[in-house]
C-alpha cells in the first residue's frame, strides 16, 4: 500500500510516525469525513429523494422541532434507516487497535468525534461525542434520556423500527427527540470538557476527516498548538490551516492502518 503513495506523503507519513511513537498524550479529532469512508452522507451533502428541498433551518434546529416535530422526527428517522447498515472501514479499526494497544504502552490516545454515527464503537473504540448520538433519545421537554431507544448498544440489532410516529415522554409528555446537538444548541458539558482537558494536555492533535470549520470543535486544534502541540491533518482535501505541521492529504481509511501498523510496531 506504501508504495501507491507519493514520494511526497511517504515522507510525511515517515515523520508523522515517527513524532507519534515519541510522544505519550495524543488527542484525535474525527469528522464527517471519516464516516463517508463507510458510506455514510454529510450533512453538507445535498439531500436525497423527499428531503431534497429541505435546509438545515428545516431539520437541525430546536426552532424547526418545535415548529413541524413530526417533519423533524422522520427525517432522523429515515437518517436511522440510511446509517444502520454501515460499517466500520479500516480508519475506524485503526483507532480502535492504537486504543487497545495503548492500554499496554506508554501512550494515552483520547478520541474525540463530531460524528453521530456509532461506527467507533463498533470498531471497539472509547469516544466521546461533541454532538450527540443518532441511536439515543431525549425529552424536549425534561431532557429525560432515552438511551439507546432506536439501537440496542450498538449490536446492530434494531429495537425500534424506523417508525414516524411522535413519541412522548413516560414522565412529562413531552415529545421524544434526537439525543443531537443542533444548530444554535450549546455542546454538551461533560463531553466538552473531557475535549478541551485532553487538547490542552496533549502532545499532538490529530485532526481527520473534518473541514476545522465548526467552532467551537475547530478551536480544539488551536488549543492544543497554544499548549505546545504539533498538529497532524489527514484529509484528502487539506484545509488552508497554518496550524497544521503534517498534512497526510490522502483517506483515512488508506494513512491510518499505515501509521498504525508502524506505531504499534514490537
Amino acid at each position: 500500500m506504501l508504495a501507491e503513495l507519493s514520494p511526497a506523503l511517504i515522507a510525511e507519513v515517515a515523520l508523522a510516525t515517527k513524532l507519534l511513537k515519541s510522544k505519550q498524550h495524543i488527542c484525535i479529532l474525527t469528522g464527517a469525513g471519516i464516516s463517508a469512508e463507510s458510506g455514510i452522507p454529510t450533512f453538507r451533502d445535498k439531500q436525497t429523494g423527499l428531503w431534497e428541498n429541505y435546509g438545515v433551518e428545516d431539520l437541525a434546529t430546536p426552532d424547526a422541532f418545535i415548529r413541524d416535530p413530526k417533519l423533524v422526527w422522520s427525517w432522523y428517522q429515515w437518517r436511522r434507516q440510511v446509517v444502520a447498515d454501515k460499517r466500520p472501514n479500516p480508519a475506524h479499526d485503526a483507532l480502535a487497535q492504537w486504543q487497545y494497544h495503548a492500554q499496554s504502552s506508554n501512550q494515552q490516545v483520547t478520541l474525540i468525534t463530531q460524528n453521530v454515527d456509532d461506527l467507533h464503537e463498533q470498531a471497539g473504540s472509547t469516544v466521546t461525542h461533541l454532538h450527540g448520538n443518532l441511536w439515543c433519545n431525549r425529552c424536549s421537554q425534561c431532557e429525560t434520556p432515552y438511551p439507546n431507544q432506536a439501537r440496542n448498544s450498538y449490536s446492530g440489532e434494531n429495537v425500534l423500527s424506523f417508525d414516524e410516529t411522535l413519541m412522548t415522554c413516560e414522565h412529562c409528555d413531552g415529545y421524544i427527540r434526537p439525543d443531537i446537538v443542533w444548530f444554535g444548541e450549546a455542546l454538551p458539558v461533560d463531553e466538552w470538557q473531557t475535549a478541551e482537558n485532553a487538547a490542552a494536555n496533549c502532545e499532538v492533535f490529530i485532526s481527520i476527516g473534518t473541514s476545522s470549520l465548526v467552532y467551537p470543535a475547530a478551536g480544539l486544534a488551536q488549543l492544543a498548538k497554544q499548549n505546545g502541540a504539533k498538529i497532524i491533518e489527514i484529509n484528502p482535501d487539506p484545509t488552508p490551516n497554518t496550524l497544521v505541521d503534517i498534512t497526510l492529504a490522502e483517506k483515512a481509511g488508506i494513512i491510518l492502518p499505515l501509521l498504525i501498523q508502524e506505531i504499534t510496531a514490537l
